[in-house]
């Protein structure tokens, strides 16, 4: 794929990640940039200027997942200290987790086995198998996410005791607090929907008095934090009938679908039937959005800004076009914008259907 395997590296070393939420950095959370990229060309502004960049008719889609504390000190029995992520509970009471290296969690451990077992607390697991299968690690080196098997409860004492998943990129720890977004009301996120941190309450004010209809689904998010090559994980999600009505009257009415991240995209994008309409659904998707296999509702897009190799990139040039998510991600390098989930976003809009 010509984005991800032409882009110059440079480019993306000169990137510079976030270190902290805008609040910490004397910024209010839509103070934050935002690059907009629109077929007409590629234009600077500030998180507050949303609306101005949308029309009447058109519906911003949110997710209303919030974040759970996800992040654990353990112990392995073979290897010692370990940083645990407990991404998603399984259907089957199992869990799947990934297996960081301490203290800070900045690398995957990729040499785990089946059988190896992790204390936390009073919880103790067990390796069952890598996740979702055991061919699925990308590059042969070594497995990432187990379904593991519990004894204990691991979602109590991730409660208590477990703190928001962050990487060594970040120059502290930040609360859970720091890691939620306004539309939060359903906890089930391992990681921040982070494209939905920059707005607030009076930006979605704003919004709705310009005549943009603002409507939430949910995606309980995995670990993102993904090798090169690799796909999201399956995810819950639930699409409410209000917001599929909503969603179709806006595209009758010739109103662009503006998803507000990757896994708003994701969620919608399982919601379409076989006619192309988008339907009340819920349950686990394994869609993943590219070129190959592009949106059927979505128009735009806000996001925050990814790493060249992952799947997400794939999803913004499914709906900007490998021209102008070229464009706009050689212009955000290039103008200095902060990477990761407290970081700055961009605003794709696709051409409108006609």
């Amino acid at each position: 794929m010509r984005l991800l395997d032409e882009r110059p590296a440079t480019s993306f070393a000169a990137a510079t990640f976030a270190p902290a939420p805008a609040e910490e950095r004397g910024l209010d959370r839509d103070a934050t940039r935002l690059l907009v990229a629109r077929p007409e060309g590629v234009e600077h502004a500030r998180f507050r200027d949303l609306a101005g960049f949308l029309d009447p008719g058109d519906v911003v889609v949110v997710n209303n997942s919030a974040t759970v504390a996800g992040q654990l000190d353990a112990v392995s029995d073979r290897r010692g200290p370990v940083v645990l992520h407990v991404a998603t509970p399984l259907d089957d009471g199992t869990w799947v987790v990934e297996l960081r290296t301490a203290p800070d969690a900045a690398r995957p451990v990729l040499d785990a086995g089946p059988g190896e077992e992790i204390r936390t607390g009073p919880v103790r697991l067990r390796l069952v198998a890598p996740y979702p299968r055991a061919d699925s690690s990308p590059t042969g080196t070594g497995d990432r996410l187990w379904q593991a098997s519990t004894e204990g409860d691991l979602a109590c004492h991730a409660a208590r005791h477990g703190r928001p998943i962050s990487y060594g990129y970040l120059d502290r720890r930040y609360p859970l607090a720091a890691y939620q977004t306004v539309f939060a009301t359903e906890p089930g996120s391992a990681e921040m929907p982070s494209a939905g941190r920059p707005f607030t309450r009076s930006l979605v004010t704003e919004l709705v008095s310009r005549g943009v209809a603002v409507a939430p689904v949910t995606l309980h998010t995995g670990v993102s934090s993904q090798e090169a090559g690799e796909a999201p994980q399956p995810e819950r999600f639930a699409v409410s009938a209000s917001t599929a009505r909503l969603v179709e009257a806006a595209r009758a009415g010739g109103g662009r679908v503006v998803a507000v991240g990757t896994t708003v995209t994701r969620a919608l994008e399982s919601a379409v039937d076989a006619t192309g309409r988008l339907v009340a659904t819920r349950g686990w998707t394994e869609r993943v959005v590219t070129p190959g296999d592009p949106p059927r509702v979505v128009t735009g897009l806000v996001t925050g800004w990814h790493d060249p190799a992952a799947s997400h990139l794939l999803l913004v040039e499914a709906v900007a076009g490998t021209g102008l998510t070229q464009a706009a991600y050689d212009a955000a390098v290039a103008g200095g914008y902060l990477w990761h989930e407290f970081g700055d976003a961009g605003l794709f809009l696709a051409p409108r259907r006609r």
